[in-house]
């Protein structure tokens, strides 16, 4: 008697940990299946998470998100699990003292003079074909005709009429289009 007991409790066992498996298996099937139909958009950006890794000395990476609660409490989520809880106000100080000293990597660079870029051309009713981000240099267009290239280096921001030739340099997007000869366009 005492052997069959044996044997059937160890089948319960194992019955039990076969089922727990195949529960945690479906779960991460579901939840595997449930991120490629609907995929989340990760509301911080790389220089967020450098950020929030400066103010709470902790690594960039280690950060999943943030949220206010109640509009006192900022919640820091971690990867690996657990959550932070700051007040508000000083937390958004922290994050303005920080912000202001992190240097920008350079791709966050380019993404930044690439909107730049942007908001000068519309202001010139310009189109710009696609950037090679090497160089940061793009060929411009009105009305289906070439006016030039403008780019950006090291230097900052350049401007030729011709493939070959001598850049113009200037401070900004907008000054650089200007000194291609093209004038601001008009609202007709």
């Amino acid at each position: 008697m005492t052997y069959i007991t044996h044997t059937l409790q160890a089948i319960v066992d194992y019955s039990v940990d076969k089922q727990a498996a195949a529960q945690a298996e479906l779960d991460k099937y579901i939840e595997t299946q449930a991120e490629a139909v609907a995929p989340t958009q990760d509301p911080l950006t790389s220089r967020d998470r450098r950020i929030i890794g400066e103010i709470i000395e902790v690594e960039p990476e280690s950060v999943r998100t943030i949220w206010i609660e109640g509009g006192i409490t900022v919640w820091v989520q971690f990867v690996e699990g657990g959550r932070l809880p700051f007040e508000r106000d000083w937390f958004a100080t922290r994050v303005a003292e920080v912000k202001a000293t992190l240097p920008e990597t350079p791709l966050e660079r380019n993404e930044r003079l690439s909107d730049e870029l942007e908001t000068a051309c519309t202001a010139f009713g310009l189109y710009h074909v696609e950037i090679d981000w090497l160089s940061f240099s793009t060929k411009l267009y009105r009305d289906g005709r070439f006016v030039g290239f403008v780019g950006c280096n090291q230097q900052g921001w350049y401007a030729r009429p011709r493939q070959y030739g001598v850049n113009r340099v200037a401070a900004s997007a907008k000054d650089v289009i200007a000194l291609l000869g093209v004038r601001t366009a008009v609202a007709a």
